[in-house]
């Protein structure tokens, strides 16, 4: 079932979200770096706070419902795709590299027939 595409207005309260969203990011990179005497546990740990603080402030305005609607549709179609068998991938594979080596020839060939006409037919410098 596909939702079809609704403009909304994003609301002040939705822009409060996402400053405080890119505030909280800028705090736990600067907790990070304040925190550097404190140890590596405390550093990650007020980051990994600061960055799931975002993430959740941003999951609650409107344009993170819309992501993650976005979201559950996208893997929805992806569960859909019929992806092909070991035998069809590598039949595949095999015509590609027949037609890249076909190809290589095919354009060495045509390479040394212009060399061939142009420098021994046409200016007549042999090698």
């Amino acid at each position: 079932m596909a939702t079809s595409p609704v403009e909304t207005v994003t609301t002040s309260a939705d822009k409060a979200k996402l400053f405080l969203a890119v505030a909280f990011v800028v705090a736990a990179v600067a907790g990070f770096y304040a925190f550097g005497r404190q140890g590596p546990l405390v550093q990650w740990g007020v980051l990994l706070v600061g960055l799931v603080l975002s993430a959740a402030m941003v999951l609650v305005s409107e344009p993170g419902r819309q992501f993650i609607g976005f979201a559950r549709d996208s893997w929805r179609e992806v569960k859909k795709v019929v992806w092909p068998t070991r035998k069809e991938t590598l039949q595949m594979t095999a015509y590609v590299f027949a037609f890249v080596v076909i190809m290589a020839l095919f354009l060495w060939a045509t390479d040394k027939v212009l060399e061939w006409t142009l420098y021994d037919l046409i200016l007549g410098w042999k090698k």
